[in-house]
């Protein structure tokens, strides 16, 4: 088998995905624009060949890369990223290549929130009104429509990045004046709690894995009030969550990978879709899925793409906590105090290596346990602030 990883390098604990395919006999054929040697030695162990360009950005280098591929290994029979930011560039080559999985005629359902509303329709799934804008003025006749509190960000975005909460009319005047060059979707703001629904699926669609997480609060408030974030995974899933997460996964078709989505659980109790996305979930979030359960989640898909095979027993021992530190922020507690107090609970730690660091933090903690009460004390202890 012949497998194309773009940016294999990035996410840095993404190598793994190339180290267990190259395990099980596939040829791992990385593009990135990083230069070879600067690739740490276990990626470059695991990739068969590695093609370096100027820019991932630059399609017509992605083709060449895959028509060299070709020449020298022969017909290519998956492309991924596990990254939002290359969903089209796969998608294209798929096309142009006949590679199996998302066309560039279907991408748009997982990486436009406007026509993500209608996947979510179709599972039954509640989700706040949006349209997308093309205009101040329609942006002003909404606003009186709907009224405010309501949420612009882009139609195609990553991470909360130019997400804006508009509570009046000077702030949509504001952001108006200083609007970046990018379409966005403008939506009713909803009051209520982040969680998600996580997990992974087979070639035929089934649900080999599944967790959920809850969130200290919502990415947008997160990045723009520079909040520290804490989430963990729940050992029993609502029912109601469950069943909503498993009609999203079938309604969006979603095949040989990972998913991460995102609802609010309101006041009321009601769970809105927010948004899908066909990857896995951010940050370290792969490894909490393995920490939580004592599996291996990067070898597990593997199997899945090679053999079609989930092979893992999971029965989530633990709830497991990330909890990240702001390079910006004094804290109260230095590393020495954290290991001293909770250091039986602290299964890593580390600097964090991302562009989401504003959502994510610049350094993280994670966290077993099986009483979300002692998580929760772990949390506030760490991210205490002087």
């Amino acid at each position: 088998m012949n497998l194309v990883y773009i940016s294999p390098h990035f996410p840095p604990n993404y190598f793994l995905f190339c180290a267990h395919l190259q395990r099980l006999g596939v040829n791992v054929l990385g593009i990135a624009d990083e230069a070879y040697e600067k690739l740490r030695p276990e990626l470059r162990e695991a990739l068969t060949e590695y093609y370096r360009v100027d820019a991932l950005s630059d399609y017509d280098q992605m083709l060449r890369a895959c028509g060299f591929f070709i020449h020298n290994y022969g017909k290519l029979h998956r492309v991924e990223s596990h990254n939002d930011y290359w969903q089209e560039s796969e998608a294209r080559l798929r096309t142009d290549f006949n590679i199996p999985g998302p066309k560039i005629h279907q991408i748009g359902s997982i990486t436009r929130k406007s026509e993500m509303k209608n996947g979510f329709r179709k599972a039954n799934v509640k989700v706040p009104r949006g349209k997308v804008i093309k205009s101040a003025e329609k942006v002003r006749e909404l606003t009186q429509e709907w009224g405010y509190p309501l949420v612009l960000k882009p139609n195609r975005g990553v991470g909360a990045a130019n997400t804006f909460l508009i509570r009046n009319d000077e702030e949509r005047e504001a952001f108006l004046t200083e609007k970046p060059e990018v379409r966005f979707i403008l939506e009713e703001f909803v009051q209520g709690d982040l969680v998600s629904f996580d997990g992974l699926t087979d070639q035929d669609g089934r649900i080999v894995f599944h967790t959920a997480h809850v969130f200290s609060q919502g990415i947008m408030e997160t990045v723009n009030e520079d909040r520290d974030l804490f989430y963990y995974s729940l050992r029993e899933i609502p029912e109601d969550l469950e069943a909503a997460g498993r009609r999203t996964v079938q309604a969006f078709r979603i095949r040989e990978k990972f998913f991460h989505i995102e609802f609010f659980r309101t006041r009321e109790g009601e769970l809105v879709g927010l948004e899908v996305n066909v990857r896995p979930p951010g940050g370290l979030t792969m490894d909490m899925f393995n920490f939580a359960n004592n599996i291996d989640l990067y070898q597990e898909w593997a199997n899945i793409v090679v053999h079609n095979r989930f092979s893992a027993a999971y029965s989530r021992p633990y709830h497991c906590g990330y909890i990240g530190r702001k390079l910006n922020k004094s804290y109260a507690y230095s590393h020495r105090d954290i290991m001293q107090n909770f250091g039986r609970l602290i299964v890593h730690s580390g600097p964090i290596d991302s562009i989401f660091s504003a959502a994510i933090g610049n350094y993280a903690y994670i966290a077993n346990s099986q009483d979300p009460e002692e998580l929760r004390t772990v949390a506030g202890f760490i991210q205490e602030t002087s």
